[in-house]
């Protein structure tokens, strides 16, 4: 196991209904970790290779709608690359692998996940969600309906940015370009150098198709694509720890199970959705183990019946409203109001 889920429920007895919680369900995920390389280079040669294809019939098609087409595809599939890239930093598939190793740090270097940053920042997230913070570190910030009354205008201004749909729409520009890459860069340049190598790489790529192949090639090939994907993957994390029936658990109580179990949610997709996202809907599994690679995961949740009754939530219009609407957590009410709905409870 991850050093992550040293911190596990003392209690790790069964419930009363004789199902398995705490230490006794992560310990029953552990053999779903990676057992073949085989696989796990099959995963990722096939979705690299499926991505390099249509970003080159994104900029050698001759007819706009196709390279549009070649454009969503390659959107989708940055998805699923970004989660094979999520998962081997997790050390959860080909850790001995030198030409992983390689093939990541190229990524990283061309789609602005800078390794150093990456890793800082989503480890303290494992080991934070589903608690009340301010801070946007790894995460999107969730504040107490307390904190929120009596929080300075600029504070309530800032925490609305960072929460805001906008933000997440924009996600290719506010978190992976500023959050993710340039802000540690700034903070801390000696520390965070694979920033820089990130973000000249990324320009260049750039510049290097708009110069030889002008605009449209730049547009379609690397600005198109990236926007998509951004906005689908910052909403994916977003929705993943901030939806209905989620909860805020205080220190005392925080566990990696309780995170997992009540903090992290499963998005209900189809399947060829699931492929597109690397199953990183199955999300309340992933928390409760890192190390089961992503193409495991539907198998994990079969086998277990502990984990098959999930709060869930979609992709559709309504969930999407619902998972906005979660702005603030009522410690009173225990559960996520809006800034509407805490405004008024504290009116009444």
């Amino acid at each position: 196991m991850c050093k992550e889920s040293l911190k596990l429920d003392e209690d790790s007895a069964e419930s009363s209904e004789g199902l398995r919680i705490g230490r006794d369900l992560i310990t029953a995920t552990v053999p779903f970790s990676e057992k073949s390389v085989r696989l796990s280079w099959w995963h990722v040669g096939s979705t690299f290779a499926l991505l390099a294809t249509v970003l080159v019939g994104a900029g050698l098609a001759t007819w706009w709608p196709l390279r549009l087409l070649f454009s969503l595809l390659a959107a989708m599939l940055m998805v699923r690359a970004f989660i094979t890239y999520h998962d081997y930093m997790h050390r959860a598939i080909l850790v001995r692998s030198r030409i992983a190793w390689i093939l990541f740090r190229v990524y990283s270097a061309l789609a602005l996940t800078p390794p150093r940053s990456w890793r800082k920042s989503h480890n303290y997230h494992h080991g934070h969600v589903g608690q009340i913070s301010s801070s946007s570190i790894g995460a999107f910030p969730i504040m107490t309906t307390q904190m929120w009354h009596e929080a300075s205008r600029a504070t309530r201004t800032s925490y609305r940015i960072v929460r805001h749909p906008l933000t997440v729409v924009t996600g290719y520009i506010t978190i992976f370009f500023f959050s993710i890459t340039l802000l540690p860069l700034l903070k801390d340049p000696a520390r965070h150098w694979d920033s820089l190598l990130a973000l000249a790489g990324h320009a260049a790529l750039i510049a290097v198709l708009w110069i030889f192949g002008g605009f449209d090639t730049a547009f379609f090939v690397v600005l198109l694509p990236m926007t998509i994907a951004s906005a689908l993957g910052s909403y994916l994390f977003f929705a993943q720890h901030s939806f209905k029936r989620m909860h805020i658990l205080s220190p005392e109580a925080w566990t990696y199970y309780r995170a997992a179990m009540e903090s992290s949610s499963f998005m209900r997709l189809n399947k060829l959705m699931q492929w597109f996202t690397g199953n990183i809907g199955f999300h309340h599994i992933h928390h409760l183990n890192v190390r089961i690679p992503f193409y495991r995961l539907p198998e994990v949740m079969d086998a277990i019946p502990e984990l098959q009754s999930p709060v869930t939530t979609t992709l559709s219009p309504r969930d999407i409203r619902d998972c906005f609407r979660c702005c603030l957590w009522d410690e009173d009410r225990q559960r996520a109001v809006s800034y509407r709905e805490a405004s008024r409870l504290a009116a009444a």
